[in-house]
């Protein structure tokens, strides 16, 4: 019986790190084929149209009801405690710009474009095409995964700057329409408080997640094997394991960049 756990747990531990070994090198091999080589922008930028383009109409949704139910939850605590809604503003704007835009925004392209990556590059290895590119003397890692990677780290911060509006925006609806409150007072808490840190902070954000979510996507993608069952499990894994990522590196980030004083 102990032998057979200490098997499993042994097979287990094996099998993490060599897929660590394995993102590890790929992370390598992009950085160095990043700047050693020529980018192949016409493939950046039909991925940028898919990441981007396709991605926009649910996470402007995403992000406007968020700040809508925002402003819902923030007008009614305020009167709830001050018997007026307060400083609705504000809260919707901070918690839009800082956190909120960023995570959303970063969890739909990950659940959208990252399980598209992973499936498309996921069917290209195991019909043998990433093979077929070894064959003809093209690195795959150059010309399917650096233009996958460059288009998540060109598009998410635009995307998150646009969620940014979108958020707010809903915010805005609701405040006058639900609570009355004066344009002029709901824009005044925003423009007042809020300074250029503070929408860095959910910028740089942006940054992170996009090089996170495209290097695993792209890592579950090029490691599929099995067949159809295998491309379906390795898109799972992907998205997953993007979302994981994502509140991780959210905690971390968030952490450095209060240590920097851009909070």
């Amino acid at each position: 019986m102990i032998e057979t756990w200490l098997s499993a747990l042994g097979g287990a531990a094996l099998g993490v790190m060599e897929s660590a070994g394995q993102f590890a090198f790929l992370v390598q091999s992009t950085l160095r084929w990043m700047f050693k080589s020529k980018i192949e922008w016409r493939q950046t930028l039909i991925q940028c149209a898919r990441i981007g383009a396709d991605s926009l109409p649910v996470t402007l949704m995403t992000t406007f009801f968020t700040g809508m139910v925002l402003a819902l939850q923030g007008g009614a605590s305020t009167e709830h405690f001050f018997n007026q809604p307060m400083f609705v503003g504000m809260l919707v704007g901070f918690a839009i710009v800082m956190e909120l835009s960023p995570v959303m925004t970063a969890l739909v392209v990950a659940g959208r474009a990252g399980a598209a990556i992973a499936a498309e590059l996921g069917t290209m290895k195991v019909t043998e095409q990433i093979d077929a590119l070894y064959t003809l003397g093209t690195d795959p890692v150059r010309y399917l995964v650096i233009p996958r990677v460059l288009a998540f780290i060109l598009v998410l911060p635009f995307l998150v700057v646009i969620s940014d509006f979108s958020g707010i925006l809903g915010g805005y609806l609701v405040a006058k329409v639900k609570y009355q409150i004066p344009p002029s007072v709901f824009w005044h808490d925003i423009i007042d408080t809020m300074r250029v840190r503070h929408f860095m902070h959910g910028y740089i954000k942006a940054y992170v997640f996009a090089v996170a979510v495209s290097l695993i996507c792209c890592y579950k993608g090029v490691t599929a094997r099995g067949g159809a069952e295998g491309v379906g499990k390795s898109t799972t894994q992907a998205v997953v394991l993007s979302m994981v990522a994502i509140f991780v590196l959210d905690y971390l980030a968030t952490a450095v960049l209060v240590a920097l004083g851009i909070t």
